[in-house]
């Protein structure tokens, strides 16, 4: 079984041992300009354009990470990216689902009990116990009820915090109020202290974290961006803050990756910064779960994580 693999920092020689454990007749092949040679799979991350070109004999190709945006947004400028009638997957979950929940926990305990504050209290030597925030005041708003978001709210509601979601579609998690498309939005900021972003980036979902959304939430809200860093626009974020209405970020994904040292995001006192780490795809689960997806396919099932590309995710 020849397997295609191109990935601009994962080694083929670190992937092919864990896919042949499961596969073991699996032929992991890295990418080379000017390779044609047969394949019945791929595994890519951002590959170039001339890669999967008219590749139309590949069973399957899997984008090694949860989201697809890398490759769908460039179809506009290169129609032929993907070829035609090959079914395009995403990793679903491996691993990524409980590091998600363990950043976006840490985070709201972060806030809940009031660690930041205190923070700037020992800057100026300042011993002041501060009054308890509540869990009943400290609503939380999970944008995007898929995988990874909806893992994330029932770990969060399990924590005793009102949680609410929205998705385009309405999805049915027990003890958390579901709000879907366009026309619930508002009512779904009205009310929510803490947002947590974990929508797929699509045309539809660029710049959803604005001034109006963000002017929509409770007051002193906190922010944070797990997702694209396409969904927020970061001016309006900082003005946000300084208005008051914002109290804080916490931010993983920017709009241009590595985060230029000239941002005014590096700084803010405000804002805390990783660098796009809060879920990575790890070798060993993400190969288990391709293997797994091969197999389905080689009789006759297709997996349940296949993109649709006409939506975007």
């Amino acid at each position: 079984m020849e397997i295609l693999f191109y990935h601009p920092t994962f080694d083929v020689r670190d992937w092919a041992p864990l896919l042949q454990r499961h596969l073991p007749d699996a032929r992991l092949r890295a990418w080379q300009p000017g390779d044609d040679e047969p394949a019945e799979y791929a595994l890519v991350w951002h590959p170039p354009y001339e890669m999967l070109r008219g590749r139309t004999d590949l069973n399957a190709i899997f984008v090694l990470g949860a989201g697809v945006d890398s490759l769908l947004s460039r179809l506009d400028a290169h129609p032929d990216l993907l070829p035609a009638g090959v079914p395009l997957y995403r990793m679903e979950d491996t691993g990524m689902a409980a590091q998600m929940q363990e950043y976006a926990v840490s985070q709201v305990l972060h806030w809940f009990r009031r660690f930041d504050d205190y923070a700037r209290l020992q800057q100026e030597a300042c011993w002041q116990p501060l009054e308890e925030y509540r869990h009943a005041d400290f609503t939380i708003g999970v944008l995007g009820a898929g995988v990874l978001g909806g893992q994330v709210a029932q770990r969060l509601s399990a924590w005793g915090f009102p949680v609410r979601c929205w998705s385009r579609s309405r999805k049915a998690y027990p003890g958390i109020a579901s709000f879907a498309g366009a026309g619930e939005l508002p009512e779904f900021y009205q009310g929510t202290r803490v947002l947590i972003n974990l929508l797929p980036n699509t045309p539809d979902t660029v710049g959803i974290i604005n001034a109006s959304l963000l002017a929509s939430l409770a007051d002193d809200a906190f922010v944070m961006n797990l997702a694209r860093g396409a969904h927020l626009v970061e001016a309006d974020l900082l003005l946000a803050i300084e208005r008051g209405n914002v109290k804080g970020a916490m931010l993983d994904v920017f709009h241009k990756e590595p985060l230029p040292s000239e941002s005014p995001l590096w700084r803010h006192p405000r804002v805390r910064i990783t660098p796009h780490v809060a879920a990575v795809t790890r070798p060993d689960e993400a190969a288990a779960f391709i293997a797994q997806s091969i197999t389905r396919i080689a009789r006759g099932d297709m997996p349940q994580n296949q993109v649709d590309v006409t939506r975007g995710y």
